[in-house]
């Protein structure tokens, strides 16, 4: 059972991973001093000895000095108490060695020397400071890849949902349009609003089933614009004039659901408001199956301000595709509107099957 006391930081490391690291430190430092002294035995009872001590004191830096002070920027209040708790570890260092493992306390030394001098008392900090620093550094950086990945995480999640928050808005908003049309042929008690209803129900299930993938044919979602096509040409009849272009192979190209619905949509809505005839022309274009490029294109009156502004719906539409398009593709595709010989232009340019 992992202890509670390993777990007071942001990222706790199995007991077993400290297990084998104290081990392979202890084993590191046997063999180095024996070999240095040529004196196996006495450098396995003197690293018995140091080892425990430099064990508490560096789980108790990084478990409690650490989050008690430097996390609470009482920076001079650590300071102070690592300065004791050095003096600490120097006595006991020095203590038992002296009674447990040589009466000489510095054999390194080219001379003998005396316990609590100077050069002894700095000999002894710096090594002690060294353990601390190696094993803290370790630490942190695998407390920094924690926290690295716990953020990307939480984007990760972040952009899930506001996506999903953003295909929300915009089903609505579909099928409120489309029943004030189908509203106003009941009205008129016209002929088609039977056929209205059977193409509303085919791109329901669009809307509804296939939005739920992150991605979808892009031949499906060419096909979903056609059946909205229809609809429209249902409620406007010879008012309609359409054109769809492609060009080069989109047999493979996948892309986001619910992307070019919401241009075709104000292509009428803008479209019915300026002039007698609406004339929709949509252009896709796989460019070196690296970029797929979308034009959508409305007749449109001049003469008739149309700003989006004045759109009491604002906010919904092109908005909501261009904050999804933020997400999806940051920094990595273009979106353009402009008013030109007498049309309402979109052109749209994102990357193909991009992850």
């Amino acid at each position: 059972m992992r202890s509670k006391w390993l777990q007071n930081t942001s990222y706790s490391i199995p007991i077993k991973y400290h297990i084998w690291f104290w081990l392979g430190y202890f084993m590191f430092n046997f063999i180095r001093w024996g070999s240095y002294f040529d004196d196996y035995w006495y450098s396995l009872k003197s690293n018995l000895v140091e080892f425990p001590l430099h064990i508490v004191f560096v789980y108790f830096n990084i478990y409690y000095l650490i989050p008690k002070f430097i996390l609470t920027k009482k920076y001079k209040t650590y300071i102070v108490v690592f300065i004791v708790s050095l003096g600490v570890i120097y006595v006991l260092r020095t203590g038992l060695n002296y009674l447990l493992v040589t009466k000489n306390i510095w054999p390194e030394a080219e001379n003998p020397q005396q316990a609590f001098t100077f050069n002894h008392i700095i000999a002894v900090v710096l090594g002690e400071i060294y353990v601390v620093a190696l094993v803290t550094a370790i630490k942190l950086i695998f407390d920094w890849i924690y926290e690295r990945d716990r953020v990307e995480n939480l984007q990760k999640v972040q952009l899930e949902t506001e996506l999903k928050y953003l295909k929300s808005q915009i089903q609505p908003h579909f099928f409120f349009n489309t029943l004030n049309n189908l509203y106003a042929l009941t009205l008129e008690k016209s002929d088609i609003a039977p056929s209205v209803v059977l193409k509303l129900s085919e791109i329901m299930q669009y809307v509804l089933y296939d939005v739920r993938e992150p991605k979808l044919r892009l031949f499906t979602a060419i096909n979903y614009i056609q059946n909205y096509l229809d609809l429209e040409r249902l409620r406007y009849g010879d008012r309609i004039i359409t054109s769809t272009d492609i060009e080069g192979n989109i047999e493979d190209i996948e892309v986001p659901p619910l992307l070019f619905l919401p241009f075709i949509e104000n292509c009428f809505k803008h479209g019915a408001k300026n002039t007698d005839t609406i004339e929709v022309n949509i252009y896709f274009e796989n460019v070196l199956d690296k970029w797929l490029i979308f034009k959508a294109e409305n007749s449109f009156n001049k003469s008739v301000e149309l700003t989006e502004t004045t759109n009491t719906r604002k906010g919904i539409g092109n908005q909501n595709v261009k904050r999804r398009l933020e997400l999806l593709f940051p920094n990595n595709f273009e979106l353009k509107t402009e008013i030109k010989d007498n049309k309402y232009c979109v052109y749209l340019k994102i990357p193909i099957n991009e992850n």
